[in-house]
């Protein structure tokens, strides 16, 4: 079993930056593949960023591009976002996911999910 915690988020001003982490724990991680989703009052939860535990590989939604980075730290067991640029549009709460089965972007392919953490970016 994995257990995914998330930390980093808060409220910030447009055009400003936070970094969100995402601690793993309760098995080795070589196979995971993770992912960073987000869900917004009365919407589904979306897809935003995804990295291979492995390799590094990395793959973000179009809405994200050029503005969020994910990363990860193996000796640490963590996963990181990095959101610069902020817009209202990207407050959530955002959800760190992990599966067995490697790197994804599809919500429901992920077996294991963080608590989530709330980002506001005011206007």
């Amino acid at each position: 079993q994995v257990q995914l915690v998330e930390s980093g988020g808060g409220l910030v001003q447009a055009g400003g930056s936070l970094r969100l982490s995402c601690v793993a724990s309760g098995r080795t991680f070589s196979s995971l593949g993770m992912g960073w989703f987000r869900q917004a009052p009365g919407k589904e939860r979306e897809f935003v960023a995804t990295i291979s535990w492995s390799s590094g590989y990395k793959n973000y939604a179009d809405s994200v591009k050029g503005r969020f980075t994910s990363s990860r730290d193996n000796a640490k067991n963590t996963v990181y976002l990095q959101m610069n640029s902020l817009k209202p549009e990207d407050t959530a709460v955002y959800y760190c996911a992990a599966r067995s089965g490697g790197w994804s972007t599809i919500r429901t392919d992920y077996e294991y999910w963080g608590q989530g953490t709330q980002v506001t970016v005011s206007s």
